[in-house]
């Protein structure tokens, strides 16, 4: 992983996406912080950066895991941005590469083909799940049973940052390997910009 690269990304997160004040998580639980990712996902500098470091984070924990991957993707619509932005990249970086990306829907489409799983996904596609913060790690399981279900296999979890609060542990302890981009560490450093507000996550 290009270290430029990742300090980019990682101040871009600091300027854009980290906001400080009384926050309510979509677990419920109060915070003092709050990470709106899609501020940095869905700029366009930062979705640039997010799909080159999280490619090569994704290359490098594949070989260290000696895992293929097919596919990725994750639960609408924290992983959507992020999915799109590294298979992009895979693609601009090798046209021959086959990674193919999905989104998990929250419930199933109510018409159609009333899919779970949108894009491009088979049965017994070795799968990166993806999230763009983690806190209790609920909506990554939920993604990785429905690609299980669906049967996907599971390679490990990319998420863009790690609240250090219990979710990668969750989900370790079901048997994934979880690897952050960032940590909450990271973007609490005395460095740090953020931006002031209170919100309901």
């Amino acid at each position: 992983m290009d270290p430029t690269r990742r300090e980019q990304l990682l101040e871009i997160l600091k300027e854009r996406s980290v906001c400080r004040g009384s926050f309510t998580l979509a677990s419920g639980a109060q915070s003092d912080l709050y990470i709106d990712a899609k501020q940095t996902t869905q700029d366009p500098r930062g979705a640039i950066l997010v799909g080159r470091v999280g490619w090569d984070l994704v290359k490098r924990v594949a070989r260290e895991r000696q895992v293929a991957v097919d596919c990725i993707g994750g639960l609408t619509m924290g992983a959507d941005p992020i999915t799109s932005s590294i298979g992009i990249f895979a693609h601009l970086e090798n046209p021959s590469s086959t990674l193919q990306t999905f989104t998990v829907r929250k419930a199933p489409k109510a018409h159609g083909r009333h899919k779970l799983i949108e894009g491009n996904f088979s049965p017994g596609d070795s799968a990166v799940i993806v999230d763009d913060v983690i806190t209790t790690g609920g909506s990554t399981l939920q993604a990785i049973e429905a690609v299980k279900q669906a049967g996907g296999n599971i390679a490990f979890v990319l998420v863009l940052v790690d609240r250090e609060e219990g979710g990668r542990e969750n989900i370790e302890k079901h048997g994934y390997a979880v690897v952050p981009i960032f940590t909450r560490a990271d973007l609490v450093a005395s460095h740090a910009v953020g931006r002031p507000g209170t919100a309901v996550a």
